[in-house]
């Protein structure tokens, strides 16, 4: 259990009982550690509350069914993923088919306890079976979820260019579903570590080290003029001379997702899949002169955990070679703190049940 910033505790919990109407009773398979666990941890998730157990990337088992439940697709036994995002279906979001901005939304392992623990109750309607995938990777159907709703806010089309800014596995969810709609694609990366991993990865036709540019990480900042990115000549370079006509930041950070702006070509999509805590800046003239549509993208739908499990049963989509760390419940609450640095040299982490 997280108790508060910087204090990540293991505690034994009395065990759920049996599921009321429409829940199910899951054991917890695997689960995957997000940058969202690691900004809580930090004290820098805007949408907290402590105390909360972590964890919204989930494989599971369903060990029993609650009254109702008949008419859902999920059986006792069943392997599954689950929706971890829990919306009210009245508000007008839900009413238009958007519930992963309900007005009321609650998230597992943000506003209410997540899955780092043995044994949980959950709606069943958030469960999808996955009985043909390894927990592993369905595990980290929530991961890649977000990067497909990512793109399906940016709208590509085959003739978009598009550049992510950010390697992280969230980066690398959009990459993984961007480069299935357009040819031209690269991704920038401040971190020579990270570069290496997207290269061997194969996840995107180029990369751009933005190592040198210190200026993308600082700033521009409001009222500069944000047309004076350093990393510009290598993105035009990348792009035969042009500016991109997406550009998608996965960073989470604000001096980052500010400065994006400049590198979107006039007439262009800016879509802001991280996030982050207080206010945003954006030079005007450059957003008015370029005409830019700015894009929040937040959690994901049904549709898009659809989309990604049929990836991955087709080989379209593995993300399995970006776990680089797994721990147990113990050795989790000793390493997830050494987690939070660039230097940790972790990708993607999973804790096992």
């Amino acid at each position: 259990m997280l108790e508060a910033p910087e204090r990540l505790v293991l505690r034994e919990r009395e065990a759920p009982g049996a599921p009321g109407e429409g829940q199910a009773l899951v054991r917890v398979l695997r689960v995957g550690v997000c940058g969202t666990d690691l900004h809580a941890y930090q004290g820098e998730q805007p949408l907290m509350a402590y105390p909360v157990v972590l964890g919204h990337e989930l494989a599971v088992e369903v060990t029993a069914l609650g009254p109702g439940c008949e008419p859902l697709a999920v059986r006792e036994g069943d392997r599954c993923t689950v929706i971890p995002y829990l919306s009210d279906g009245d508000c007008d979001a839900c009413r238009r088919g958007r519930p992963n901005c309900c007005e009321h939304l609650e998230v597992l392992g943000v506003h209410r306890d997540g899955g780092m623990r043995e044994r949980m109750l959950v709606p069943a309607d958030a469960l999808v079976p996955a009985n043909d995938l390894d927990p592993d990777a369905t595990c980290l159907v929530e991961m890649l979820s977000i990067g497909a709703h990512a793109v399906r806010r940016a709208g590509l089309a085959a003739d978009d260019a598009v550049l992510v800014i950010g390697g992280g596995p969230i980066g690398m969810s959009v990459l993984s579903f961007a480069r299935l709609h357009a040819a031209r694609l690269a991704v920038a990366e401040v971190s020579a570590q990270r570069l290496g991993f997207l290269r061997d990865a194969g996840l995107a036709a180029s990369v751009i080290d933005m190592s040198s540019a210190a200026a993308v990480v600082e700033g521009p900042r409001g009222g500069e003029d944000a047309t004076l990115h350093p990393a510009e000549p290598a993105v035009r370079a990348h792009f035969g001379g042009r500016l991109p006509t997406v550009v998608i930041d996965a960073t989470g950070n604000a001096p980052s997702m500010q400065a994006a702006l400049g590198l979107v070509g006039h007439g262009g999509r800016l879509v802001l899949v991280g996030h982050t805590k207080g206010n945003l800046s954006f030079h005007n003239p450059t957003l008015h002169t370029r005409e830019v549509t700015v894009l929040a993208s937040r959690n994901a739908t049904r549709d898009d955990v659809g989309q990604v499990l049929a990836a991955l049963r087709a080989g379209r989509v593995d993300p399995t070679p970006w776990i680089t760390h797994r721990v147990s419940p113990d050795t989790l609450v000793r390493d997830l703190p050494g987690w939070t640095g660039p230097a940790s040299g972790v990708v993607k982490a999973v804790l096992a049940f």
